[in-house]
């Protein structure tokens, strides 16, 4: 299966804020003129498959009016953290998590490792649809997950090499891997 796996457009939301599962929009505008292009990079007539996150739904329905939402693609759940300046998050939460990437629930939210096990139930589950080609609004973290899990790994190897990857996925970037 191929599998062509876009991340969300740029949300609406001031730089410098966490955000991961808080239900973003997209700049409309932005949105349709980046449509054409994605169109063009894109498979038709493919399942399409969402987070249910409005930056990356909105996009999916754009793309294929009947794309199938899955909560399980979300993105990583920062708890309290949402929302917030990651410069007023205290510098020992901060550093707590950088110390277990893996297992430490940032803001109360959601380990690492919680969303490499929802990420590989998904993986699995369209795996076992057979179908030859998928495409995937997600966001980077899942993105990064899905990568590692096409690379046979499981969940607890899955999110020590998502935490171990440099954020470099950009907005609206597409990334196609082959999985087996």
């Amino acid at each position: 299966m191929r599998l062509h796996l876009v991340r969300h457009l740029a949300p609406q939301v001031a730089k410098g804020v966490c955000y991961g599962r808080t239900d973003l929009a997209v700049d409309p505008t932005l949105e349709a003129a980046s449509l054409t292009a994605l169109r063009q990079m894109l498979p038709s007539a493919v399942p399409v498959y969402t987070s249910p996150l409005r930056r990356c739904a909105s996009l999916a329905t754009a793309l294929q009016p009947l794309a199938r939402v899955d909560p399980r693609l979300a993105e990583l759940d920062f708890g309290a953290w949402e929302m917030q300046r990651w410069d007023d998050i205290a510098r020992a939460d901060i550093e707590a998590w950088a110390a277990d990437l893996v297992h430490y629930r940032p803001g109360g939210g959601e380990s690492v490792f919680a969303m490499a096990e929802r990420i590989d139930a998904f993986y699995n589950d369209l795996l076992g649809q057979q179908l030859p080609e998928a495409i995937v609004i997600c966001h980077a973290g899942s993105m990064r997950l899905l990568a590692a899990r096409q690379r046979g790994l499981d969940p607890l190897c899955m999110a020590r090499a998502a935490a171990e990857q440099p954020h470099a996925i950009g907005y609206g970037q597409v990334i196609v891997i082959d999985c087996v």
